[in-house]
């Protein structure tokens, strides 16, 4: 909608015709679109005046018998009044087309690559045509073939293909022929984005982090946890049951969402050429000398806090650890193992976490989804944590040496309470 006021061009805005009338007439024909307008309405005017005199008026209401209410809702439109103010609501024509019908040829010729990246994806030549080959977690085949497997047949059907999908519980791949190569393209783009929005909607399964689990810090951390509770005990919210289990402590790198042991296995050798491209000349061949010292919390109110973590930083001050996680970080999002989300890892080991508070084996902002990808909304009381920051500001835990990153899985655990490995590399 527009503000009330003048109309730009030759008073064509709302209200009564009448004293805009004197402003139309005063426009000269063929200047502007006005000067149009006047020259239609020498043309329309019954009286054979030239509509001499009558200027826009004039052309409104004979308009609006010749060509009906069409053009009486662009040239009257309807007055909404707010807060005292008039406001004129302008019809806004929407244009339609009508769909060609496909032919035979549709995927030949001129229309080859007008759409799809041909040289995407790898696709054969057969005797029976073209085919080409997806794999996939057969977790996510129910999405390629929907519901009473419609989704699969809209593909088939619209790209003049056939798509063969693994049983469930079966891995395999899944396989496109047609006897067009463009449209086993298409099908196998359309099949490629689908895997990706699901996927994207499955919840993490595991995770790239350093264990912080060292005698020295965990018995660091108790003490903490002893004194916070000796001193803030009294404060909104502060409680035993918010401290993170010690054998948990962790760094994390990335959350990873791995759909079978063929993926987990990509994990494995994409750690092996990270160690193998920068890790060893960023570490040296030896484990990293950090130091877990300071806390600080998540949110903007320290009087309301729902995450509390500790710090960690290289000994000798250098920029070395925050160096390798991020340049392990950028080599996962650059292979799509790790959803692109920031673009430097902030080192944290979560000590304190109200999610805690009603759920022991919680774990932070990535536990807000049920295996079946359900949402959860989960109702956390923070605590007030300005005496604990005050008190506890620069607490040391101790120092560790890092010298291994594992792909943790979430949920599950080792025989010593840490999280279990699927899988690690070492810098020594």
């Amino acid at each position: 909608m527009e503000g009330d006021g003048e109309g730009e061009e030759g008073g064509a805005g709302p209200g009564p015709a009448h004293p805009r009338e004197e402003r139309g007439s005063s426009h000269h024909p063929g200047r502007g679109r006005t000067g149009q307008r006047d020259a239609e309405l020498s043309i329309l005017d019954p009286s054979g005046s030239a509509g001499a005199g009558r200027g826009v008026g004039a052309f409104l209401d004979v308009t609006g018998i010749l060509f009906g209410e069409r053009v009486m809702e662009v040239l009257r439109p309807q007055l909404i009044r707010i807060d005292g103010r008039n406001y004129r609501k302008n019809p806004i024509q929407e244009q339609t087309y009508q769909r060609e019908e496909v032919e035979e040829d549709f995927y030949q010729g001129s229309m080859e690559c007008a759409d799809e990246p041909c040289d995407a994806y790898e696709v054969e030549q057969t005797p029976q045509g073209f085919r080409s080959t997806v794999r996939a977690p057969s977790l996510l085949y129910k999405h390629i073939v929907g519901k009473r497997g419609d989704t699969r047949k809209k593909i088939e059907m619209e790209t003049k293909t056939s798509i063969s999908i693994p049983k469930p519980g079966q891995d395999g791949e899944i396989v496109i022929t047609g006897q067009h190569r463009n449209g086993v393209i298409s099908a196998r783009t359309r099949i490629d984005v689908l895997l990706d929005t699901f996927r994207r909607k499955q919840p993490f399964t595991h995770f790239l982090s350093f264990f912080l689990n060292e005698v020295e810090v965990q018995e660091g951390f108790l003490r903490f946890q002893e004194e916070v509770l000796a001193k803030c005990s009294m404060d909104h919210g502060v409680d035993s049951s918010i401290f993170q289990n010690p054998k948990k402590l962790h760094l994390t790198i990335g959350m990873l969402v791995l759909l079978s042991e063929e993926e987990i296995q990509q994990t494995c050798e994409m750690l092996q050429q990270c160690k193998e491209e920068f890790i060893n000349d960023i570490s040296g061949g030896k484990p990293l000398e950090v130091e877990m010292a300071g806390i600080e919390y998540m949110n903007d109110d320290p009087g309301m806090v729902d995450v509390l973590y500790a710090k960690v930083h290289m000994k000798d001050g250098s920029n070395r650890l925050q160096e390798l996680v991020d340049r392990v970080l950028e080599r996962f999002q650059a292979s799509g193992l790790i959803v692109k989300e920031w673009n430097s890892v902030k080192l944290h080991a979560t000590v304190m976490n109200t999610l805690f508070r009603k759920d022991p084996n919680a774990e932070g902002r990535y536990n807000l989804y049920t295996p079946d990808g359900k949402y959860i909304f989960k109702e956390r009381e923070s605590f007030d944590g300005r005496n604990i920051l005050k008190l506890f500001e620069n607490f040391y835990f101790g120092s560790l040496k890092l010298n291994s990153i594992h792909i943790s899985q979430r949920f599950t655990v080792d025989s010593f309470g840490n999280y279990a490995s699927c899988g690690q590399i070492d810098f020594s």
